[in-house]
Parts: structure tokens; sequence; C-alpha cells
């Protein structure tokens, strides 16, 4: 048994140490939201939070897992409603397949924890390696900047503060 807690729920899993983390999430534990995209790291498609940092769940092994904090995009949106990014991504008409897009929006909200207020260049460099087959590039850039925006709206609103934190496991 490997336990460990995903999207705030401590879970123990069995099943063998060595298989992908993106599979006992799929398989296991049900939660289909996380894709399978080339199985070697290289796409983003299986893009999850491990303590609050970026991970690519596909080449991760559970037992690396153990005792850790896992997030999902089922996990991303908080009690309250969606996260930022999530509504930016609506209204950025962002997703066109929309395969990819657990995984880039489990790789802004690493960002965003970390670099609120990232410029452009932040972005794209934090973007890198996570691919959108449909090319909606421009579209994912313009939904992080309206979502750092939105973020830090909220943050600047006393009665909003506890809502606008995003939802990672870094808190």
């Amino acid at each position: 048994m490997t336990a460990f807690t995903i999207n705030g729920k401590p879970v123990d899993v069995s099943a063998d140490p060595d298989t992908p983390l993106l599979w006992v999430i799929r398989e296991h534990l049900k939660m289909t939201g996380t894709k399978f995209g080339c199985g070697i790291a290289q796409c983003g498609a299986c893009t999850v939070h491990i303590d609050g940092q970026p991970a690519r769940s596909c080449s991760t092994q559970l037992q690396s897992v153990a005792g850790k904090r896992i997030t999902t995009i089922e996990g991303l949106a908080n009690g309250n409603g969606l996260h930022a990014l999530q509504t930016a991504w609506i209204a950025e008409q962002v997703p066109q397949c929309g395969y990819c897009q657990s995984g880039q929006l489990m790789t802004a909200a690493a960002l965003l924890a970390k670099n609120p207020k990232p410029s452009r260049a932040d972005i794209v460099a934090a973007m890198d390696g996570n691919i959108c087959r449909c090319g909606t590039y421009s579209h994912i850039i313009k939904a992080v900047q309206r979502a750092s925006r939105s973020m830090e709206k909220q943050a600047s609103t006393p009665n909003k503060r506890a809502e606008a934190a995003p939802a990672t496991t870094t808190r």
C-alpha cells in the first residue's frame, strides 16, 4: 500500500510501486481529468502538482509519491467555484479539442502560485513543453494574463482575500 493525499483527501493505493502515477490516478482512483498524451513526459497532458510543483504523472512512479500531496485538475477549483484560470480559460476560449487543457491549466496554476504577476516571457517559459496540438498558445498566454489580473484584483479586495488564493497544494 502506498499512502498519499490527493486533492485534499488521504488515500491508500494497492498497486505495484513502479506503476506510473497517471495510471493510479485514472485507473485506481477513477479520476480521468489527467490525460495520457505521450507516456514519456514530453507533452504535458498528464501534469499534476506534487507538493505544489508541476510534475508529469506519466513518468512519476507511485512509490515516489508516498506521503506527498497530489493535486489534479479535479482539485484545482476551490469550494467556492472555478479557479481564476478556469474562468479565464473559458473567457479566452482556449480549448479547441481540449485534450491538453488539464495539463496546461495545472502548469499555469503552478506558475501563478510561484509568480502571481508573470510577464509574457515568464508565461511562455513556464508553459514551454506543454504541447497543444490545436495551436492555441496565444489564447493560453492571454488566459494566464487574465487570471493573473483577476487574482490580483481579488487579493486586493479585503473580503475576497481568502477566496483569491490559488487552489494548489502549496498552501
